[in-house]
C-alpha cells in the first residue's frame, strides 16, 4: 500500500468526517471543515493524517500541546482514527510516532492519550505501543 503521512488539509473535511462516523461521531464534512480550519491556524495543535490517495484517508490523529497549572506541559493525543478496513496494519503506531516526533519538538516529555472505556481495542494497542494506564476517571458534560 502506498500511504502518504502529512498534516491534515482543508479539502480533508469529507473524509475526516467518515472517518469520525466509524467510531460513532456524527458531524457533517462542512463542520468538520469549520473545527479542522481553526486546529490547522492554532499554534499548539496537530493534525495529521494518513492518506491512501488524494481522495482516500485511511486514518487520522489530533494533539494539543496544553500548559496545566498543576503539572506544567504535555502533549495530549485528543483523536485518533484508522479506518476499520485498514486496522492493525500499523498506521495507528505511524500517526502516534508522528505527535511524539511533534511533542519532542516542542519540548515536551510526555504525551498522554485518553480512551473509552468501552474501546478494549485501543486499550491493547496503546499498551503496545508502550503506554501506561495512570489512571481511570469519569467525565460528566453539561448542555448549556
Amino acid at each position: 500500500m502506498d500511504l502518504s503521512i502529512r498534516d491534515a488539509r482543508s479539502s480533508d473535511a469529507a473524509e475526516i468526517a467518515r472517518l469520525c462516523a466509524e467510531l460513532g461521531y456524527s458531524a457533517t464534512p462542512r463542520e468538520i471543515e469549520v473545527r479542522l480550519s481553526s486546529l490547522l491556524a492554532a499554534d499548539n495543535h496537530s493534525v495529521t493524517v494518513a492518506a491512501e490517495s488524494e481522495a482516500r484517508l485511511l486514518g487520522w490523529i489530533a494533539a494539543e500541546h496544553r500548559l496545566l497549572l498543576e503539572y506544567g506541559e504535555r502533549v495530549e493525543i485528543v483523536g485518533l482514527i484508522v479506518d476499520q478496513s485498514a486496522r492493525t496494519g500499523g498506521i495507528g503506531k505511524t500517526l502516534v510516532s508522528t505527535v511524539e516526533r511533534w511533542a519532542a519538538s516542542r519540548g515536551v516529555s510526555t504525551v498522554l492519550v485518553r480512551s473509552n472505556v468501552a474501546r478494549d481495542e485501543s486499550h491493547a494497542f496503546y499498551l503496545r505501543i508502550g503506554y501506561a494506564r495512570t489512571k481511570t476517571q469519569h467525565s460528566y458534560a453539561k448542555e448549556l
